[in-house]
């Protein structure tokens, strides 16, 4: 496969010469209605000036965030390193993400309503059949979406800045501010820069795996996956097949302890595999999907390949005085799946409401306290659906038989549902006690039924 440059987009496809009028629908420039708090009155007031907030990272947890503190009468500085970003990522959305986070539907370049699970003997399985008409999972490109949502951000009232953080000065004292050193690229200095200063009365990292605020506050390290990806640009008649499908594929070949996919984004599809234990394997294992997928994907040529690092686990530490990790920086990936884009804003967004609402609307100083409502409210919503596909991942995972297993079960319409609803609208389903009987007494129940699920349910108890 040569290698070609990646061709920009805008919008739902690439603007033609019968078809020039495709633009990306732009934020709503309606007048915001400034989230009202009844917050106490313990925290002293902020004297002459709005609370101050830097957001760093301008991803999806950033830019959601940075909108959610400027509309709540936060003043708000956006930091973003590269702001036409082609960040590594499937591009996955829930269909949940559109209603609540308001997207246009023109950012969602394909609505996948099937997909196909396969197991390590290549036996297929289709999934989707469960779906209603107006059920889909959105892909879209993190480009795209990223821009929607700082641009979004910046007309609620952020300033957005094209820089990179460089390191945190922690307070010296109880109240004093924080100091971002950052290279600002905004200034007409050329590509190297301008070394600036700012100071912050709370600091929002939301800048990745690799953060440094994270690293500033020593949050702790986290294992994590490497997910190796190749976008392949394959003739139209090959793309028709992937126009609304997305493949999994399983098995040893493909990965230890994660699976491989095609998933289609806006002209192109996107291969990879992922790892925790076997990372230096990863080029190898990239090599199984390619293979698996060879008569759809023949004559492709590769545009672009990526290797980003996924979080499995939360670090040790998301909150430090008046500092809070989100999204990745956090560690919010679900295991099994490898999903992050929904967690990520969500995430961006409880923490801004939390400080939003300690300092009352930007009035007041807000504490680690404030910051800690934001954790506690992000567990008890979110720990159940983690803590179920970390069961899943560790239970199916582990072989070739318990794959087979796991793909043979999918093809129920039950698990199907159950499946789908969960990841659609991000909550753990209460099942059918009827139907949870049948699948209990099915063969492939009794694989649920077995010594590892029950070991590492009992761990949940403990």
């Amino acid at each position: 496969m040569a290698s070609i440059a990646l061709k920009s987009f805008i919008g739902l496809r690439q603007t033609t010469s019968e078809n020039k009028s495709i633009v990306l629908t732009k934020p709503n420039t309606q007048t915001y209605h400034k989230i009202r708090i009844n917050a106490s009155k313990t925290s002293p007031r902020v004297n002459g000036r709005n609370l101050k907030v830097a957001v760093v990272g301008g991803g999806p947890a950033g830019g959601a965030a940075a909108e959610t503190l400027a509309k709540g009468g936060i003043e708000t500085i956006l930091f973003e390193r590269k702001m036409d970003n082609c960040k590594p990522c499937g591009g996955a959305i829930p269909l949940c993400m559109v209603g609540e986070f308001d997207l246009p539907l023109d950012i969602i370049d394909r609505r996948v309503t099937k997909m196909k699970m396969i197991s390590p003997s290549n036996v297929a399985v289709d999934i989707g059949q469960t779906l209603k008409p107006h059920e889909y999972i959105g892909m879209v490109r993190r480009e795209v979406l990223d821009a929607y949502l700082r641009d979004r951000a910046a007309t609620a009232g952020a300033t957005v800045i094209n820089g990179l953080l460089l390191k945190m000065d922690l307070p010296k004292s109880t109240g004093s501010p924080y100091k971002l050193h950052y290279t600002d690229y905004n200034a007409k200095t050329g590509g190297a820069g301008e070394k600036k200063t700012m100071e912050a009365d709370a600091v929002i990292g939301a800048d990745g795996a690799n953060s440094r605020v994270a690293k500033n506050i020593n949050a702790g390290e986290y294992e994590y996956a490497i997910a190796f990806q190749e976008r392949i640009k394959i003739s139209d008649d090959k793309m028709k097949y992937y126009e609304n499908l997305a493949e999994m594929y399983v098995g040893d070949d493909v990965s230890p302890d994660f699976y491989g996919w095609v998933f289609p984004t806006c002209d192109h599809v996107a291969v990879g595999t992922g790892t925790v234990t076997h990372k230096g394997d990863i080029k190898k294992l990239q090599i199984a999907p390619r293979l698996r997928a060879r008569d759809k994907i023949e004559g492709g040529k590769i545009i672009r390949v990526e290797a980003p690092p996924i979080p499995e686990h939360p670090r040790p530490r998301r909150v430090l005085d008046r500092v809070a990790l989100v999204g990745d920086a956090a560690g919010y990936v679900t295991k099994c799946s490898g999903e992050g884009i929904y967690f990520a804003a969500k995430s961006g967004r409880m923490c801004a409401e939390a400080i939003v609402e300690g300092s009352e609307n930007g009035i007041r100083m807000v504490d680690e306290s404030d910051l800690r409502k934001y954790l506690e409210k992000w567990d008890k919503t979110y720990w159940p659906p983690y803590k179920v596909l970390d069961v899943l991942q560790k239970v199916f995972s582990r072989s070739n038989p318990p794959r087979e297993a796991f793909v043979e079960m999918c093809a129920d319409e039950y698990v199907q549902k159950m499946t789908f609803d969960s990841y659609l609208y991000k909550k753990v389903v209460p099942g059918n006690p009827l139907d949870d009987l049948k699948l209990a007494v099915n063969p492939i129940g009794s694989l649920v039924r077995a010594n590892p699920l029950r070991r590492e349910m009992e761990k949940l108890s403990v």
